[in-house]
């Protein structure tokens, strides 16, 4: 099938997306003083070249004219900002010009592969961001077991927990201030219970399940990139590899190394090119069940006093058991923001409190109608 008119204009401008990446990194490499960094933006301008080499290859089988290139505004502007204030600190511009261009080819039948390229290509410039700066990342980096209990699942729990008590105490509140028959404030407190954590649990199933695949679906095509063109897998790991500081060299042999292991070369991939972790995908079962024992452990509070108590009295002790509930979740929440334990707690009992009041007045006013 030939391609349409537009589909001719897109491989031009395809073809001057890639020549405006070529002379980006041309450029960076003349204006750049450390030879390793310079080698780095001399190999993105010939991966780049590689691209640009794919549209005209495509423009000429149909006969199509190559369009001429002249650098543009922008082009000449980080060029020049480049060789007056250094190449660090254009390397954020850079970046988003990478993954513009990763967002652009995606979807294109005629792209394939490029995306995770020009995906690659912007975690070396990250890693060479990063290495200019010389920020104290690489203690995060090496503390992982530190993001993944305290960012990951206690910081899941804990805000799970935190929803739950928030939502079933103002729904609570709300059918106490619409009626006086206590075993109307329970049901619907149950009622609140088991059908916010069941949303919770379907609404974070498909999330996890939906990252999932799109993680399976790129690893997939990093490995059927590995096999059609292992050589140009291998560049691209060692830039990357080179733009985290290791010496060309030792960097390229170090990428050779790996990928001639079939059985460890994905997962390398995966994690420098792509930056994921294939063992740490996670379960949609664990993470939904996980998320319904959050909201539901938050949920119960409120209801627990209607369970023991009747009357005026189970609408104090459940005002005053979720009130204590929010306080001490505000304290754990300060973990996370770094925040005073009294401000977090306070700020999330007042907000409680505000909510709670709200759809009790609500819930008033209603039963009053309703009455009437």
């Amino acid at each position: 099938m030939n391609p349409s008119p537009q589909d001719l204009q897109r491989y031009q401008d395809n073809f001057l997306r890639e020549q405006d990446g070529i002379a980006l990194y041309r450029a960076l490499a003349k204006a750049e003083k450390d030879p390793g960094r310079a080698e780095i933006f001399e190999k993105l301008a010939k991966a780049e070249e590689r691209h640009a080499a794919r549209w005209a290859r495509l423009l000429q089988s149909n006969s199509a004219a190559l369009p001429v290139y002249t650098p543009g505004w922008r082009i000449l502007l980080l060029g020049w900002l480049s060789r007056r204030f250094g190449t660090q600190h254009i390397l954020p511009v850079v970046t988003g010009l990478e993954s513009r261009d990763q967002d652009v080819y995606r979807g294109q039948i005629e792209a394939r592969g490029l995306p995770a390229e020009e995906r690659s290509h912007m975690r070396t410039l990250r890693a060479m961001q990063r290495r200019g700066e010389d920020r104290p990342e690489s203690i995060l980096d090496l503390e992982g077991w530190h993001r993944t209990i305290y960012g990951g699942g206690l910081r899941a729990a804990v805000f799970g927990a935190n929803d739950g008590l928030l939502s079933n105490f103002s729904l609570v509140m709300g059918i106490a201030g619409a009626t006086s028959e206590p075993r109307f404030v329970l049901l619907a407190g149950i009622a609140g219970l088991l059908a916010g954590a069941s949303s919770m649990a379907a609404g974070e199933y498909v999330s996890v399940q939906s990252q999932r695949e799109l993680y399976e679906q790129q690893i997939a095509v990093e490995r059927q990139e590995l096999e059609m063109s292992p050589e140009e897998e291998k560049e691209e790991l060692s830039l990357i590899y080179q733009a985290k500081g290791i010496p060309s060299g030792q960097a390229e042999e170090l990428a050779e190394r790996i990928l001639s292991n079939p059985s460890s070369a994905i997962e390398t991939l995966a994690r420098e090119e792509l930056g994921l972790d294939p063992a740490a995908l996670g379960s949609p079962w664990i993470a939904a069940a996980s998320s319904f024992v959050a909201f539901a452990t938050g949920a119960v509070v409120p209801v627990i006093p209607y369970l023991l108590l009747s009357g005026n009295a189970a609408f104090i002790t459940s005002a005053i058991v979720c009130g204590a509930g929010l306080f001490i979740l505000g304290g754990i929440v300060s973990i996370f923001t770094g925040r005073s334990l009294f401000f977090s707690g306070f700020r999330m009992l007042g907000i409680g409190s505000i909510a709670a009041a709200l759809t009790y007045f609500i819930g008033k006013v209603l039963g009053i109608s309703v009455a009437s």
